[in-house]
């Protein structure tokens, strides 16, 4: 299972793809979603796990765009806003999942493994 990860922060994102890659995902990680979607138009991926808030193209843009590219991707926003993030209008995939800051890996490895068992 791939796993497309795209998260601005440094840190924050090195700790998330040492967590899913000792889960056991193969884990293509950007620090921007626009580099994050000319990726996914490259190959195909099982789940995208992206923070929302970030420069260039925000996570709710990126998540909307893939979903058109790939209807069958699977969701997973990562936010430290969890109650603005998404609101009816922001036009985000309606089954994403939303995992609010700061969260536990195992937390997050469950959740993954959940959303990609559906």
């Amino acid at each position: 299972m791939k796993i497309l990860l795209a998260e601005d922060d440094d840190d924050m994102r090195r700790f998330l793809v040492k967590a899913l890659e000792k889960a056991g995902y193969q884990v293509a990680a950007f620090d921007n979603g626009a580099s994050a979607y000319d990726r996914l138009r490259e190959e195909p991926f099982s789940l995208l796990l992206t923070d929302i808030v970030m420069p260039e193209m925000d996570g709710i843009e990126l998540a909307r765009r893939a979903t058109e590219l790939d209807p069958d991707l699977k969701v997973i926003f990562i936010t430290g806003f969890a109650a603005v993030a998404l609101n009816a209008d922001s036009q985000a995939p309606k089954d994403a999942k939303v995992l609010s800051k700061p969260f536990h890996l195992r937390d997050l490895v469950d959740e993954v493994e959940k959303v990609l068992a559906a």
